[in-house]
C-alpha cells in the first residue's frame, strides 16, 4: 500500500527547516569572506543590487552576515536547550520512581528553582561567569533546567499512578529501568515539544544577552550582536536591525513547529497512522480457534481440602488491615482468606467494599500513604511481612501475576507488545532475548493470539481490547506464577469478549494449575468461573463459602440483597428494579455494630450495638450475621436465585 501524502503543514515545516539548514551549513562556507569584508566607502548603505540588505558601519554586507550568523545562533540555542533537557528531564522524572520522602524533597527543590524568571537567572550567571558564548549557554541551561524538571515531574506523577507502572512493579522492574523504559518514553511526546519551545526561548534570551554585550564577543557574532549594531540606525536604514530580528522570529517559529511535528511522530499511534498499514490476521477475539489445552490440573472441587494444610496454600492472609492517613481511613478491616493451588476464588461486593485494596495489599501495590498489618501474609509459602522490600518484589515477580481491570491502560503505550511480555522472564528467569521471545510466542499462542511472532512487533493500540487482555494474561504467565490476581478483568470488555476471557482463565487454570483470585462486582462472572466466593462489605468479609452454596442459598442479608438486585428478564414491565437502599459506610467511619445494619431490612436493635463474627453456620459456609438462625427459615423477599439465573 502506498504511503500517505504529507500534509501541507508538514511540507511548510520541511521547507522552513531546509532553509535554516542550508543557511547554517553552507552560509559560513560560501559567504564568510563577503560577510567579513570591510569596505569603509560602502558603509551605512541601504538596500541595493550589490547589497540586498545594505551594509553596516564598516561596509560589511548585512545579508551575508545574517546568513553566516545562522550557524552560531542555532548552535548556541540548541546547545542550551539540550543541556537543560539532559539535566532537567531525569531530575523531574525521578518523581515517578522515588519513594514519597525523596519525591517531596525533589519537588520542593524544583518549586523553588522554577520561581525565578529564566532571563534573570541567565543574567545573574553571566554576571558571575563573565561575558562570552560559553558562559551564555551555561547560564541559559541553568535557567531552563527547572522548567524542564517541573514538566517532567508533572508528567511522571501522572505516569506513576498508571496501571502499566503497577504491572511493571509487580514483575519487579527496578527504578532505573522504570525511569528509562516507562516514564521517559511515555513522556516523550510533550517533552520533545517542550524542548523545541525551550530552544526558541533560548534563542531569544541568548540574542538578548548578546545585545547587552554579555553573550557572543567579537570577532564572533550572532543575530543578537547584529541587532545591537543595527539598532542605532533603526530610523534611517531600518533593514540593518530588521534583518536579524526577522531571522530570530523565523527561527523561533520553526523551532516550535518542528517540536510539534517531532512530538507527533514520537507517538506510536501517530507513527502507525502515518506509515503503511499492514494487514493483520484475526485472532480468537474475532474468529480464531481456541487455545490448545494440555492435561488438566487437579480438580477444583478438591481445592478446599488443601486448606487443612497451610503449607500447601498459594495465598494465606489473616487479620489483614489496610489504613491510610495514619489510621484515620480503614478501607480493609480484619480480612482473612486462603487460596489453594488450582483454585479460583471470587471476591465480590459493591464499589468501595475493599475488594481491590485487599488484592493490592496482597500484591504489595498500595500507595506509599497506605500501611498494611496482618497476623499472616503469605504468597507461595513466603511470609511477606518479614522480607525486605527488594526481596519481596523479586519473589512476587515470579510467584504472582497481575491482570488489571482495563487492558488499555495496563499496557505501556510506548513499548511494543513483545518487550512488555518478555520483560519479566528476562529480568527474573535470566532468559536471553531470543529465549524469552520464543517463550512469549508460546504463551501468546496458548491464550489464543494468532500469528504471535508478527504481533510481538506491534504496539498496544494496534490490538483490540480482548487481545490486550489476552496479552496481559500471557505476560502474567511468563514466569510460571502460582497465583494470578485478576482485578475485574472483564469490566472494560463487551459481553462476547468477556465470555472468551473467562474461558481463557478456566483453560489457564486447567492447563497450568495456577490459582486465581478474581475481584469482581459481577455475580454472573463469579458464577461462571469461581470455586469459592468471598463477599465483602465495608472492608470486612461478611460471607464465605463454595460458589454453589453462596449463590443458591446465601446466608447474609447483604449477599441476598446483591442477588436480588440482579436484573431479570422476567421482571414485569413497569416494575422498578430491585436496589439496595442507602450507601455503604465511609472508609473512615467508626462502625460499632453490624456495618450492614443501617441498610438491612431484617436489622434489629442488637444489630446496631453488637458486632457479628464470621462463623460457620453450614459445612464450609461462613457468615457474619446475628440473625442467621432466624433468617434461614425466611426465604428471600424476591424468591430464590439460582446459579443458572446468576450466570445468564
Amino acid at each position: 500500500m502506498a504511503r500517505p501524502r504529507p500534509t501541507a503543514r508538514a511540507v511548510v515545516v520541511g521547507v522552513a527547516v531546509l532553509v535554516l539548514l542550508l543557511a547554517a551549513v553552507l552560509g559560513p562556507t560560501l559567504l564568510d569572506d563577503q560577510a567579513g569584508k570591510v569596505d569603509v566607502l560602502s558603509a551605512r548603505q541601504g538596500s541595493s543590487s550589490a547589497h540586498w540588505l545594505g551594509t553596516d558601519d564598516l561596509g560589511r554586507d548585512i545579508f551575508a552576515r545574517t546568513v553566516v550568523a545562522t550557524r552560531l545562533s542555532l548552535e548556541l540555542s540548541l546547545a542550551a536547550a539540550l543541556l537543560a533537557a539532559l539535566v532537567g528531564f531525569p531530575l523531574g522524572a525521578l518523581a515517578g520512581v522515588l519513594g514519597p520522602r525523596a519525591r517531596r524533597a525533589v519537588g520542593r527543590v524544583i518549586s523553588v528553582a522554577v520561581a525565578f524568571p529564566a532571563i534573570l537567572v541567565a543574567l545573574f550567571v553571566c554576571a558571575i561567569m563573565g561575558a562570552g558564548s560559553k558562559s551564555a549557554v551555561i547560564a541559559m541551561a541553568i535557567a531552563l533546567t527547572p522548567i524542564f524538571a517541573r514538566v517532567a515531574q508533572t508528567l511522571a506523577a501522572a505516569i506513576a499512578t498508571s496501571d502499566y507502572m503497577d504491572n511493571a512493579r509487580v514483575v519487579g522492574i527496578g527504578p532505573r529501568r522504570l525511569l528509562w523504559r516507562y516514564v521517559l518514553p511515555n513522556a516523550a511526546e510533550p517533552l520533545i515539544s517542550v524542548t523545541m519551545v525551550a530552544a526558541a526561548s533560548a534563542l531569544i534570551v541568548l540574542s538578548a544577552l548578546s545585545f547587552l554585550g554579555l553573550g557572543v564577543r567579537p570577532p564572533q557574532y550572532d543575530w543578537g550582536a547584529m541587532l545591537s549594531d543595527g539598532l542605532e540606525r533603526l530610523y534611517t536604514t531600518p533593514v540593518a536591525a530588521l534583518a536579524p530580528a526577522v531571522a530570530i522570529v523565523f527561527a523561533g517559529i520553526v523551532f516550535t513547529l518542528v517540536g510539534e511535528e517531532l512530538a507527533r511522530l514520537a507517538n506510536p499511534m501517530a507513527r502507525r497512522a502515518a506509515g503503511p498499514r499492514r494487514a493483520a490476521r484475526t485472532t480468537r477475539d474475532d474468529a480464531g480457534a481456541p487455545a490448545p489445552r494440555s492435561a488438566p490440573a487437579p480438580a477444583a472441587d478438591d481445592a478446599a481440602a488443601a486448606h487443612a494444610d497451610d503449607a500447601a496454600l498459594v495465598a494465606a492472609v489473616a487479620d489483614l488491615e489496610v489504613t491510610i492517613g495514619g489510621g484515620a481511613t480503614r478501607p480493609v478491616r480484619g480480612v482473612s482468606l486462603a487460596v489453594a493451588p488450582g483454585e479460583v476464588v471470587g471476591v465480590v461486593g459493591e464499589s468501595g467494599s475493599g475488594k481491590s485494596m485487599t488484592a493490592l495489599a496482597l500484591s504489595r501495590l498500595l500507595p506509599p500513604s497506605a500501611s498494611v498489618s496482618a497476623s499472616e501474609l503469605r504468597v507461595a509459602g513466603v511470609d511477606l511481612r518479614r522480607r525486605p522490600a527488594a526481596a519481596t518484589r523479586k519473589h512476587l515477580a515470579t510467584a504472582l501475576g497481575m491482570v488489571f481491570q482495563n487492558p488499555m491502560s495496563s499496557l505501556n503505550p510506548a513499548l511494543r507488545i513483545g518487550t512488555q511480555v518478555t520483560e519479566a522472564s528476562e529480568v527474573h528467569l535470566g532468559l536471553s532475548r531470543a529465549e524469552a521471545r520464543q517463550r512469549a510466542i508460546a504463551r501468546l499462542t496458548e491464550v489464543g493470539i494468532a500469528d504471535a511472532p508478527e504481533r510481538l512487533r506491534q504496539h498496544p493500540h494496534e490490538w483490540s481490547g480482548g487481545m490486550q487482555q489476552r496479552a496481559m494474561i500471557a505476560a502474567a504467565l511468563m514466569t510460571d506464577p502460582r497465583l494470578i490476581v485478576a482485578d475485574e478483568p472483564t469490566t472494560a470488555l463487551d459481553v462476547t469478549v468477556q465470555k472468551q476471557i473467562l474461558e481463557l482463565l478456566k483453560d489457564t487454570r486447567e492447563r497450568d494449575g495456577v490459582a486465581v483470585l478474581l475481584i469482581s462486582h459481577d455475580l454472573g462472572v463469579v458464577a461462571e468461573i469461581c470455586d469459592r466466593v468471598l463477599v465483602m462489605y465495608a472492608g470486612e468479609l461478611v460471607e464465605e463459602g463454595l460458589a454453589a452454596d453462596v449463590l443458591r442459598a446465601p446466608l447474609h442479608p447483604y449477599t441476598r440483597a446483591l442477588l436480588a438486585s440482579i436484573p431479570r428478564l422476567d421482571t414485569p414491565r413497569g416494575e422498578d428494579l430491585a436496589t439496595i437502599p442507602g450507601q455503604p459506610p465511609a472508609a473512615d467511619a467508626d462502625i460499632v455494630g453490624c456495618p450492614f445494619a443501617p441498610r438491612c431490612a431484617h436489622a434489629r436493635e442488637a444489630c446496631g450495638a453488637q458486632r457479628p463474627r464470621l462463623a460457620e453456620h453450614r459445612p464450609a459456609h461462613r457468615a457474619a450475621c446475628l440473625r442467621i438462625g432466624e433468617l434461614e427459615s425466611d426465604p428471600m423477599n424476591d424468591g430464590a436465585v439460582s446459579i443458572k439465573a446468576v450466570g445468564a
